[in-house]
């Protein structure tokens, strides 16, 4: 299979920063592949990400999508970000419709229908932001990612913010979106369990200056059941790997 993403001896320091925040990152996205980054909080998740979306370009190694290096942002990577981020003066229908450009008016109306109903939004197309729910928003967020056709999909903790509950139900929203595109998707999430039910590999960065200290292999076939033993020595290993074994549920932020 090709590899939509690939990072080659990635480094990164901020401005006035002596210490690296990357350093010397390699991987490898194979299409249609589901990769969730975890590590400590604040080791340069999101800064990856940021990266690869083209919205830094101050860093040092090769960043690729599709073959083509990363020269800024692009149309070919769609953003997830931890807020939904709609057009506030815009309902759900106009902030999807505003991510459509090309194709006739009646195609863009009608690729909007479509991409509602794939989020379980029909019927709330005539709502602004201010009268959804946080799963709500989000959903209208993926929509609209999905309106630009991007070859890749960066998620940065997009579900954070929300109740368990609904965080499951729209884990089940993204995986029904991948089986129906073959999207290859990159997701940063502080949720272990999150990354071992959706991905089929995580990668664990270490503390500052970041690194790959992990690539772990979720080698389990879908639909995946929460409780599967199988997930939960996975999990144990995850927490060991990051030297949280043994701490209370409660406790554990990455």
């Amino acid at each position: 299979m090709s590899s939509p993403i690939e990072l080659i001896e990635v480094s990164k320091r901020h401005p006035g920063i002596v210490e690296d925040v990357l350093r010397d990152i390699n991987l490898q996205v194979k299409a249609g592949e589901i990769v969730s980054i975890v590590g400590p909080s604040g080791c340069g998740k999101s800064t990856l990400l940021r990266l690869l979306a083209g919205l830094d370009k101050n860093h040092q190694g090769i960043l690729r999508v599709g073959g083509e290096t990363i020269q800024g942002p692009s149309r070919s990577v769609g953003f997830m970000f931890q807020e939904p981020r709609p057009l506030p003066w815009l309902t759900v229908r106009g902030n999807v419709l505003f991510a459509i450009k090309d194709g006739s008016k009646e195609k863009k109306e009608a690729k909007v229908e479509e991409l509602l109903k794939q989020v379980q939004l029909t019927g709330s197309e005539d709502r602004y932001p201010r009268q959804l729910s946080g799963g709500m928003l989000q959903r209208t967020a993926i929509a609209r990612v999905l309106a630009a056709q991007p070859q890749v999909l960066l998620l940065d903790e997009p579900f954070s913010a929300l109740d368990a509950f609904t965080r499951m139900h729209l884990q089940e929203l993204i995986l029904s979106i991948w089986e129906k595109t073959g999207l290859t998707m990159l997701l940063v999430t502080h949720e272990i369990d999150e990354a071992l039910y959706l991905s089929d590999r995580v990668v664990v960065l270490t503390d500052k200056p970041a690194t790959i200290g992990e690539i772990l292999e979720v080698d389990l076939s879908r639909p995946r059941d929460r409780n599967d033993d199988a997930l939960l020595k996975l999990r144990k290993h995850l927490l060991e790997k990051l030297k949280l074994a043994g701490r209370k549920p409660e406790a554990v932020k990455f």
